[in-house]
């Protein structure tokens, strides 16, 4: 879905205010990840250039992030799959914490809070460092047993090789096996 100019100016003017993407989507009755396809945008110093690239470039993020959310439904209703004795704490929705919104929040066999961050494409090392912000926030919450889990399609040689010096933080790439059955009446 692109924004028409008036959108984006109004999204920019909130996010100006101090809203997060979740409050600006629910004030404006846009997605949260159309709202953080703009702050993406802004960020990376693309927006004035030409709309139909900002457009493209808006189009693209929404694409990515709904990918992210289709994957983290369908991980949610598998979590098992990703590791036995995992269950999830965070009532069916993104965990909010001072560093942001943690996608599925749950706990392991041993007790531990495992953190899941999701990555639609390739992980690199800021997705690293977004998941142990969010494990960090969740030690200063008084959660001393916290681990990660990152999810991705694949990852870069650097964040392959930063996990290396983490013990409590996991890569792990996804895949997809397609199942068929006759939906003919």
């Amino acid at each position: 879905m692109a924004i028409d100019e008036e959108t984006r100016n109004t999204i920019i003017s909130l996010m100006q205010n101090g809203l997060d993407d979740h409050e600006i989507g629910n004030q404006l009755d846009i997605s949260p990840y159309t709202v953080r396809a703009v702050r993406a945008h802004i960020t990376m110093g693309t927006y004035g250039s030409s709309p139909t690239k900002s457009e493209e470039y808006i189009e693209a993020e929404e694409i990515r992030f709904g990918l992210e959310k289709d994957l983290q439904q369908a991980l949610r209703r598998n979590i098992k799959q990703l590791e036995p004795g995992l269950s999830i704490i965070d009532n069916g929705k993104e965990h909010n914490t001072d560093a942001g919104f943690i996608d599925i929040l749950c706990k392991d066999d041993a007790d531990t809070t495992v953190v899941i961050e999701l990555k639609a494409g390739q992980a690199n090392d800021t997705g690293i460092a977004q998941t142990l912000g969010y494990m960090g926030a969740l030690k200063e919450e008084g959660i001393e047993k916290v681990r990660g889990i990152i999810v991705a399609a694949d990852f870069s040689r650097r964040s392959k090789f930063a996990v290396k010096a983490l013990p409590n933080l996991k890569l792990v790439r996804y895949g997809f096996s397609f199942v068929f059955e006759d939906a003919t009446l």
